[in-house]
């Protein structure tokens, strides 16, 4: 179960999960009379292992899992002249000014940036105030991605696509039988 939570939906870890187990079915130890015991006819431990990503991918289907990305809070002091290009970059990186000041030549803007755009914004300042702006950030929350969620690529046998998960379980789980 810790496996298939380490990659959701969208390849990313799932985090504040509680996972609860209501109901399964279970089928005891049968065989034929006066026969050998066979596994095949009976439940075992793999066969619960085995379906658990494919069950808990399905209830975080259904749960509505969302993808959230780090914000930073962010502090960016600059030439007063500057405050129409600077605000526009801005917009275009995702940030949301919460406080505007100006200060005599000077304007202080405060707000919120996607962290992953913060080196983009340190690397755009220098060219949009003269390289007179003054940025400092800090991380201050998580914050729901806009827009479709991004994924990353699996590294598992995919339980999302049930075919092909059931048919590796079962090729894999057939090679051990031959095995033992």
């Amino acid at each position: 179960m810790k496996e298939t939570l380490h990659q959701g939906i969208y390849g990313w870890l799932v985090t504040d999960c509680t996972v609860t187990m209501t109901h399964s079915g279970y089928w005891p130890r049968q065989s034929h009379s006066h026969a050998v015991f066979d596994k095949s006819m009976s439940s075992t431990a793999g066969d619960f292992r085995n379906l658990t990503p494919l069950v808990l991918m399905s209830a975080l289907q259904e749960a509505g899992t969302r993808v959230y990305e780090p914000m930073h809070r962010f502090r960016l002091e600059a030439p007063a002249d500057t405050f129409g290009p600077v605000l526009s970059a801005l917009s275009r990186l995702g940030a949301v000014p919460h406080t505007q000041e100006m200060r005599g030549s000077a304007c202080l803007l405060e707000g919120d940036i996607p962290a992953a755009r913060v080196h983009a914004l340190e690397q755009q300042l220098p060219a949009l105030t003269r390289g007179e702006g003054v940025l400092e950030s800090a991380f201050d929350h998580y914050q729901p991605v806009q827009g479709a969620p991004p994924a990353r690529p699996r590294t598992d046998h995919n339980p999302l696509n049930r075919k092909d998960y059931l048919h590796v379980v079962v090729r894999r789980t057939a090679g051990r039988r031959e095995d033992v």
